[in-house]
């Protein structure tokens, strides 16, 4: 659709490009200042394992984000495992999807919209903090989008290379995460609605050139309700510019205009097929591309299935609590959120039948996913993150005001004075079929540009003013929320644990011969992975093959004084094939020998030797005395020495 069918005259590359910018730039900014957390220690325990290992720890754990490690151990192969190297994917993506919301908002709402959705996506901070985190989640956004673009240029026009497209982005969709998957329930509404209905872009659907929209079959000279003669601009004659006598949009091929042309498929009298055909042809491709996407990912889901029992067993039931907590939680800011349902709704209830993709979208997924966790732990906010740019594209659709007057499902552009003019008496309103079977006649205003004059733009350029004020006033409202997002990842952020100055206070006072112990060593905090992460940062010279043999082969990690020796273990993540280790049964006898030992203890402890349970503890309470304590965020670091 050009950019001239739209209320205010926005060109095409500002739409997509300015929300693209400014997410790229938010995304960027402060984008190393949050030290990695647990989750992206995972995702850097995986991806820097050769490829191999990297298959033998899906079939144990995290399959589901198997697909995101790999395209990881690729780009880490090239790029390296620094903070920014590891997260600069996501920044990438969530550009890409803040761009493909102002594209779909477009599509849908008009120019202005998909400006303001794009943008007020763009200024969130939960979209900063996913965009900064080495987690699928800004990727499983991009496809999301990405894949309801597809649906809706599918509608519009099926055919098999669309098809195709929409097929390998839902494919993407769930090798980025499964539950996003969640999404296709809103699409089929969607194109079941449409079958029946008509199109959702803000403008007519049109159906491809071989179908009739009216009955009749268009023969010459037939004045009936619905016929076609000569002359008549055929099913896609409502685009702006169309001359009389074109015939569809493929018209301007030598050859293929005029009432002489009785090719089947052609644009002129000849005979066309039904456009009911059309209609269930969308319904019979969405079907064809989700069973083509399925078989690409049930290996994946049969596997992840199996894994879920242990992946997820730190989840609790979902409570209806939750569901009120879900837009802060998403947004990252309560009072952002907050403001971000408040404009979704009035969107919602302006924008009418256009409304409903992004309506399905938004409030489909949510009510599967809590309704499942009712039943099953599957909770956590995060993995709806997806739905987010479309409670944008409401948002957007409420700060342009309401939509064109074609709100109903199929309606043409309202009929103007010119227009009825020059329609055939059979095809005026008071005697004609319905609105969706007029054709628009050249120098007709097409749909959703009424009062695009100049008093009309004027109006639409003070809501898109306006529509820009209230985007800026949820970012200034955000700015704390930008700030904290910067400072911490974890969940919540009165939780974080800080590897990174653990790991510095190890740093400063470690010598040859040093050992490290942990405690706990079998959860999810992965104080192992963030000492080793932080630790590595510091040992210059130390080559991807080092890090790698240090994983399989315990004990030599003391090799040239870079780093304490993980004394206690006997087998690492790699052999295991999953994100821990096993530990020395006989913790005394493994310790024999050392002398220093630097204790890390998750939590504040003024007696971090207290806090280790088992034989561990009282190994290191018998051999042991402290001889300092470190306390940092979230983690104790305590130095033992080897007693008289």
């Amino acid at each position: 659709m050009s950019g001239k069918r739209h209320s205010m005259e926005l060109s095409r590359p500002l739409v997509w490009a300015a929300p693209t910018l400014v997410t790229l730039a938010a995304g960027c900014y402060g984008i190393s200042q949050a030290q990695p957390w647990r989750d992206e220690l995972a995702t850097w325990s995986a991806a820097t394992r050769p490829v191999g290992d990297l298959f033998r720890l899906t079939r144990t754990i995290d399959a589901s984000t198997g697909p995101y490690y790999l395209l990881l151990h690729a780009w880490t192969g090239l790029f390296g495992d620094s903070v920014v190297a590891l997260r600069l994917p996501s920044v990438l993506a969530m550009a890409g999807a803040a761009g493909l919301t102002a594209v779909l908002g477009r599509r849908l709402f008009g120019a202005p919209a998909g400006l303001l959705a794009g943008l007020l996506f763009a200024v969130l901070p939960g979209t900063s903090r996913y965009a900064q985190e080495a987690r699928p989640y800004a990727l499983v956004t991009l496809f999301a989008v990405l894949a309801t673009v597809l649906l809706v240029r599918a509608l519009d026009r099926p055919g098999r290379l669309r098809g195709s497209f929409y097929a390998a982005a839902v494919a993407g969709l769930g090798l980025a995460h499964l539950l996003a998957l969640s999404l296709l329930a809103a699409h089929a509404v969607v194109v079941l609605t449409t079958r029946a209905a008509g199109g959702l872009t803000a403008g007519p659907t049109r159906p491809p050139p071989d179908s009739d929209t009216r009955p009749g079959g268009g023969k010459p000279g037939d004045t009936r309700p619905g016929a076609s003669g000569p002359g008549d601009n055929g099913p896609d004659d409502s685009r702006p510019g169309s001359r009389p006598g074109d015939n569809g949009p493929d018209s301007s091929r030598p050859g293929d205009s005029g009432s002489g042309d009785r090719r089947p498929g052609s644009g002129g009298s000849g005979h066309r097929r039904p456009v009911g055909g059309w209609r269930e042809r969308r319904l019979w491709w969405w079907v064809v591309a989700v069973l083509v996407a399925g078989v690409v990912l049930a290996p994946l889901l049969v596997t992840a299935q199996g894994q879920r029992s242990h992946q997820l067993d730190w989840v609790a039931p979902a409570r209806l609590a939750d569901l009120a907590a879900l837009p802060g939680g998403l947004a990252q800011s309560g009072v952002v959120g907050g403001l971000l349902v408040g404009l979704a709704a009035l969107g919602a209830a302006r924008s009418g039948w256009r409304g409903l993709l992004p309506d399905a979208c938004v409030l489909l997924p949510v009510l599967l996913l809590f309704v499942a966790a009712l039943a099953v732990p599957l909770w956590v906010p995060r993995y709806l993150f997806f739905t987010v740019p479309f409670a944008c594209l409401l948002a957007g659709a409420a700060l342009t005001g309401p939509p064109p007057p074609t709100a109903r499902p199929g309606a043409g552009p309202p009929p103007t004075a010119q227009t009825e003019a020059e329609l055939p008496p059979t095809a005026r309103p008071e005697a004609g079929p319905p609105e969706a079977a007029r054709p628009t006649p050249a120098g007709a205003q097409p749909a959703g540009t009424a009062g695009a004059g100049p008093a009309g733009t004027a109006g639409v350029t003070a809501r898109t003013g306006a529509g820009l004020a209230v985007v800026v006033l949820a970012g200034l409202l955000g700015l704390p929320d930008q700030a904290a997002v910067r400072h911490s990842h974890g969940w919540p952020r009165s939780a974080t644990v800080d590897y990174r100055g653990a790991a510095a206070v190890i740093a400063a006072g470690q010598r040859p011969g040093d050992a490290v112990v942990y405690a706990p060593r079998d959860g999810w905090l992965f104080l192992d992975l963030g000492i080793d992460y932080h630790l590595s940062r510091t040992a210059e010279g130390r080559t991807a093959e080092e890090r790698a043999t240090e994983d399989r082969t315990p004990g030599d990690r003391a090799a040239g004084g870079m780093r304490p020796r993980d004394v206690l273990v006997t087998r690492g993540r790699r052999d295991r094939a999953d994100l821990w280790v096993d530990e020395c049964p006989r913790p005394a006898e493994c310790l024999a020998g050392v002398d220093r030992v630097w204790l890390v203890v998750a939590g504040r402890h003024d007696d971090p030797l207290a806090a280790v349970p088992g034989a561990k503890g009282d190994a290191l309470r018998t051999g042991f005395a402290v001889d300092q304590v470190r306390p940092r965020p979230g983690v104790t670091v305590a130095l033992l020495v080897r007693g008289g």
